[in-house]
């Protein structure tokens, strides 16, 4: 049987699908982001977000724009779609998020959040929200997508990781005591896991390589080592041979100054026993 033709030559993605539909529907009444907001009484800015794929909006305001655009059905079913997605991460972190399912090992350096990997629910939505998402259901999707992604760390074939957080990770807790203490808890268990190695680099090492830098390595079933490397505003995937290998050095620096596992492990138990 020969492929399925792309009858109109729009994206497959459901989130990027939806995004298009607004952005042909605006530009085809020719109504500016400011007068499809004056019209709805949302801010304009939100719809600008939804026509870039920042965001989805909530269901309320996609039958809003079924009603304003004569499309009954069709932007709510769109945005159920897109809600749905398996893909629920933006486009620059897909690629990272796949070769980190197919990864044989992980290494990890976080200087100032815990980890995706590593995070509690309440953890990662605390973090979601201060990003900028706010309550409803694509909060709710983000975390329920990033508490997926822990599940590459067990069953058969889960990669190896070593993970090394800066200790300030460590001493910026959460607002409420209980669910930092959950979350210390949960580094904790995890730790003891056999396939994961977690270290504490100290306050007292100073100065290091990486400062600002969370950054991961993932060494593929290929051979190949790529990296990947994150800020608060954008992040990267890296994938030439030579900066990937600058980094690691930097990488192999760092760890010399951190905490052995065990002494990490010691220095967790402190923490909560701190919060007892």
């Amino acid at each position: 049987m020969p492929p399925r033709r792309v009858v109109t030559g729009r994206s497959q993605e459901p989130r990027r699908r939806f995004a298009e539909e607004l952005r042909t529907l605006r530009t085809e009444r020719g109504d500016s982001l400011r007068k499809l907001g004056e019209a709805l009484g949302w801010d304009w800015s939100l719809f600008g977000k939804m026509e870039s794929g920042h965001t989805i909006g909530s269901p309320d305001v996609a039958q809003a724009l079924d009603q304003y655009y004569g499309t009954p059905g069709l932007l709510l079913a769109l945005w159920e779609l897109a809600a749905g997605d398996a893909t629920q991460f933006r486009e620059k972190y897909r690629r990272f998020m796949a070769l980190e399912g197919e990864a044989v090992s992980i290494q990890k350096y976080s200087p100032g959040v815990v980890p995706g990997l590593l995070q509690t629910e309440t953890y990662a939505r605390e973090l979601l929200t201060l990003g900028g998402l706010r309550p409803g259901d694509e909060l709710e999707q983000q975390v329920k997508a990033r508490m997926s992604r822990r599940d590459v760390l067990t069953g058969d074939g889960a990669p190896q990781l070593r993970a090394i957080l800066d200790e300030a990770v460590l001493r910026r807790p959460l607002p409420d005591a209980t669910l930092w203490r959950e979350q210390l808890k949960y580094l904790v268990d995890t730790a003891e896991l056999w396939n994961v190695i977690l270290q504490v680099l100290p306050f007292r090492a100073g100065l290091r390589e990486l400062s600002h830098t969370d950054t991961a390595f993932l060494r593929l079933l290929d051979g190949r080592t790529v990296a990947w490397v994150e800020t608060a505003y954008s992040g990267e995937l890296i994938e030439e041979a030579a900066r990937v290998e600058e980094l690691q050095v930097g990488y192999d620096r760092l760890r010399d100054h951190a905490l052995s596992p065990r002494d990490s492990a010691e220095f967790l138990l402190r923490l909560l026993e701190e919060l007892s």
